[in-house]
């Protein structure tokens, strides 16, 4: 199993159904926060839910279509970033992330959500990379900017989430962009 760190007692590990548990209670002690936002929260309220939604992105990851990193920090599991979709064929991919209340404000999201588009790009030629976010989630759109993505536009009322029509920003960066902003030294 690969780790990759992220710095300050960071890595970036697959996170894979046999991590079920451990993925369960690093939910409970963020469902409130996370699930401000995504649907997450609400998709892993139990250990068969959890599991149904680690495995899900294992069969994404079988069929090239998504992929799942969790974010440890002093060995505990605090949030992840992933491809929720991903089409290498069109080159086209949509990233993500979320964090615990605890690990939020110290640039996990962005130093994760960083190292899987700088692989999709260089290493898997993805030409497009996506960021699709509810106007509300500011802490993601900041991190959409970290990242030196562009805004380029909302799709409104598109999204109902717990009853409510939201808005969604949509957020991209194009290979030659990624490319000319995180040259190598």
């Amino acid at each position: 199993m690969f780790a990759i760190s992220l710095g300050e007692g960071a890595e970036l590990r697959p996170l894979e159904p046999w991590r079920a548990e451990e993925f369960l209670a690093h939910m409970d002690r963020g469902r409130e926060f996370v699930g401000r936002h995504i649907g997450l929260a609400d998709a892993t309220t139990d250990l068969a839910g959890a599991r149904a939604w680690l495995q899900s992105y294992a069969d994404k990851a079988v069929t090239d279509t998504g992929r799942l990193y969790g974010i440890w920090l002093d060995g505990l599991l605090v949030g992840g970033v992933l491809f929720r979709t991903f089409d290498a064929t069109a080159g086209t991919c949509e990233a993500g992330c979320w964090l615990e209340p605890a690990a939020a404000g110290h640039g996990l999201a962005t130093r994760g959500s960083r190292v899987i588009i700088d692989w999709a790009i260089r290493e898997r030629g993805i030409h497009r990379v996506e960021w699709q976010v509810s106007d509300l989630n500011t802490p993601s759109i900041n991190v959409a900017k970290r990242l030196g993505m562009t805004r380029e536009g909302v799709l409104r009322q598109n999204y109902l989430y717990r009853g409510e029509r939201q808005n969604t920003e949509v957020w991209a960066v194009l290979a030659h962009e990624w490319l000319a902003a995180n040259a190598l030294a």
